[in-house]
């Protein structure tokens, strides 16, 4: 049976009356059901608040990312529902969302057209939307950029900028259209160590402007406690909540934070629970291959 901190209903009061609420309820995902019948996500349910940073974690194949390709629109879900800010994304009459600027993906690999300068990538967004012209759009990017510490590279390519520096521009791409949710899926994991610790400033520094709902998937558990409001635990497949851990440190954030006895308990506490999970899920991938 699955062990569960808190129920999954109860969101925290980040940004009382602002965008970006998530629900999912009772949410089911099964992948060729006619054929292997491989269930991904089971009966899943979790509210995130407006403006929250909500961190999932879980073991690799767990279904986090199907979670995400849901909210998106890119996958259709079995059973359940999924609101955004009381609309239906998807249900049983509407199995599979509409894509949409409202909910922005930034994925593991880099998606900057190479061919255009970081200024026209960032741009590129509200001026295919026809909400900006091409000369605000590409205003409204050197301003963001600048904003992001990236003054100096408008006019470069992506091609000639660090790996650091085009994924902050991805960032800035996606907020540039003033989404209600940024879906995150793992988009640091590449990154060294001190590469990434920059790109969490610079993710906060961001999100302290916007206030933007965050739905970020990472294996990092150091990275889930240091940018979230909550860490959420998946079982091993298929995917269900296992437990929350609220992280009540006081934002803004720096890394002072990581030799703090309140972030180590808090670390302990969500290693545990994924501990147990990579266990059974590494079981039942030796049983698969017995």
């Amino acid at each position: 049976m699955t062990v569960m901190s808190k129920n999954p209903a109860a969101a925290p009061a980040v940004q009382s009356g602002g965008k970006g609420a998530i629900s999912i309820r009772n949410v089911t995902k099964i992948y060729d059901p006619g054929g292997v019948n491989v269930v991904a996500v089971d009966n899943c349910s979790l509210e995130i608040a407006p403006g929250e940073i909500c961190m999932i974690v879980g073991p690799s194949g767990c279904g986090k990312t199907t979670l995400l390709n849901a909210i998106a629109g890119f996958h259709s879900i079995t059973s359940g529902t999924i609101h955004l800010d009381g609309e239906l994304l998807c249900g049983p009459d509407k199995p599979k969302a509409e894509q949409g600027a409202d909910r922005i993906v930034v994925f593991q690999n880099g998606a900057l057209f190479p061919w255009k300068t970081i200024r026209d990538n960032v741009a590129y967004g509200p001026i295919v939307q026809g909400r900006l012209s091409p000369v605000e759009a590409r205003g409204k990017a050197d301003h963001m950029l600048a904003e992001a510490g990236l003054h100096d590279v408008g006019d470069k390519y992506p091609g000639e900028v660090s790996s650091g520096m085009a994924r902050r521009a991805e960032i800035v791409r996606a907020l540039i259209n003033d989404p209600r949710v940024l879906l995150l899926d793992e988009p640091y994991r590449a990154m060294d160590a001190l590469t990434k610790s920059i790109m969490h400033e610079a993710l906060l520094e961001m999100y302290d402007r916007t206030k933007v709902t965050i739905f970020f998937i990472t294996h990092d558990l150091e990275e889930s406690i240091f940018l979230g409001d909550r860490v959420v635990v998946m079982t091993t497949r298929p995917a269900q909540v296992k437990k929350i851990v609220d992280v009540r440190i006081p934002r803004p954030r720096n890394y002072k934070v990581l030799s703090s006895n309140e972030f180590r308990v808090l670390f302990a506490e969500a290693k545990d629970a994924v501990h147990e999970e990579a266990i059974k899920a590494f079981e039942a991938g030796e049983r698969e291959l017995a």
